[in-house]
């Protein structure tokens, strides 16, 4: 049994707020820009592109890191196919996900490409170039059951102090044991507490400049 979806409004008509967590979805900034440097830029990316490479992400919201990953990817002349895994707890209407993206000009062609999967609600897509599957549920559940290992993680939960689920020692001890020899992990976060266990599982953590508003994020890089 799936969770119900998260809904949402709109500040300033053009940003998404989470209902459940009260927390927008992307920066009030700018959301691509922040995708770009705390979860590409953060992950050493595209620098580190090779054919499948796989990129896994704790909370898929409006599904603009895919779209901006999968756009670097292209960018870049990577071969093969990228692959994404996404774990999400209560994903969005097609509708409001579609009107979250449509805010980024820059993936417009990318958005209109993938649109028809979010509107038939597909948790799996195949594209030449893309292997992508959505995990529904509790990621403290369904990570310890997930068979594989990611090359870079997304760490986008909502705010530490709104979503904690998302940032445990538990839940982080699951990403090392599903991270790839020398992968990585980067977040918007700086907290503490999320530093601390990273580093409890195995990972050489760095706080460095955040996007925007934030002044500080965190890279880790898996040292064991």
């Amino acid at each position: 049994m799936t969770n119900q979806p998260d809904t949402l409004h709109w500040r300033d008509g053009d940003v998404p707020v989470s209902d459940r967590f009260d927390d927008p979805y992307y920066s009030l900034d700018n959301g691509l820009a922040e995708t770009r440097h705390t979860f590409l830029a953060g992950n050493r990316l595209p620098e580190r592109f090779t054919d499948g490479f796989h990129v896994a992400e704790l909370g898929f919201g409006t599904g603009l890191n895919l779209l901006a990953t999968l756009a670097l990817w292209r960018e870049a002349g990577s071969p093969g196919r990228l692959r994404f895994t996404t774990f999400e707890a209560y994903p969005l209407g097609a509708a409001d996900m579609i009107r979250a993206q449509a805010q980024f000009p820059d993936l417009a062609g990318i958005a209109a490409e993938l649109a028809p999967y979010w509107e038939q609600e597909a948790r799996r897509i195949d594209l030449p170039d893309l292997r992508f599957e959505m995990v529904e549920g509790d990621a403290r559940t369904t990570l310890a059951a997930w068979q594989d290992k990611a090359d870079a993680w997304f760490l986008d939960g909502f705010s530490p102090a709104k979503n904690p689920e998302l940032w445990g020692e538990g839940l982080m001890a699951e990403v090392a044991r599903h991270t790839a020899p020398s992968g990585t992990a980067a977040t918007y976060t700086a907290a503490g507490h999320v530093r601390r266990a990273l580093e409890a599982a195995g990972f050489d953590v760095t706080r460095t400049p955040g996007y925007g508003r934030k002044r500080h994020m965190t890279v880790a890089e898996l040292s064991r």
